[in-house]
């Protein structure tokens, strides 16, 4: 019997109370260089909207023209101070409570991310998720080339991800939780999907088909 249960949670805006993206490279670079960055880019930024730009190798031109050719291992200790002094204040205290529940009824919990991984599986890994499908930067010779090694980890590609995961056994009972319209494809897959401000948190089923107490 399959009683395989994942809760696949976005981390930006739902986990957090803003881009931690953003917050990142502020930390990171400074507001100085942020704003240089934004103006070398604006053409791009502003075509997100429109379709006329996309959003993965926008952000990653973003941040080569925010950090320029950074080295991997300077930027692994730039992402360790981000996850240890910084991160902390942005997080929503109720849905790190509903990760801690997941887990205390034996679910799977996956981070499903647009977010760079740098810093992403640290701060998951503080926690106790071990799986983080997100957006992966692209290095060579250890160092940042502006690119994004692979597909941004928005939208269907979410749902893609998901599904390379898991492979053949795929969860009898999917959660799913979102914030916007990146995470629409994979609260469809779903068999409790919750995005934020359209709905109560879904009750939860531990693995083997029991209810919370």
């Amino acid at each position: 019997m399959n009683d395989r249960v994942v809760a696949a949670f976005d981390f930006d805006g739902t986990i957090t109370t803003t881009d931690s993206f953003r917050a990142f490279l502020l930390d990171v670079g400074g507001p100085v260089r942020f704003a240089l960055a934004a103006l070398r880019c604006l053409p791009w930024l502003a075509g997100i909207a429109p379709g006329w730009s996309e959003r993965g190798p926008t952000k990653a031109r973003f941040m080569y023209a925010m950090l320029g050719p950074v080295r991997r291992d300077a930027l692994e200790v730039a992402a360790q101070r981000f996850v240890d002094t910084r991160l902390p204040a942005l997080l929503r205290p109720e849905m790190l409570a509903r990760v801690r529940e997941h887990q205390a009824l034996g679910h799977e919990v996956v981070l499903v991310s647009a977010s760079p991984s740098v810093y992403l599986r640290k701060w998951a890994a503080t926690v106790g998720i071990q799986t983080v499908l997100s957006s992966e930067l692209d290095w060579r010779d250890g160092v940042y080339t502006g690119r994004l090694a692979g597909r941004n980890c928005w939208g269907p590609e979410k749902v893609a991800r998901l599904r390379a995961w898991w492979g053949e056994r795929a969860p009898a009972t999917l959660y799913a939780y979102g914030d916007s319209r990146g995470d629409r494809e994979m609260a469809a897959l779903a068999n409790h999907a919750w995005i934020r401000g359209t709905s109560a948190l879904p009750p939860l089923v531990a693995a083997g088909g029991f209810g919370t107490p």
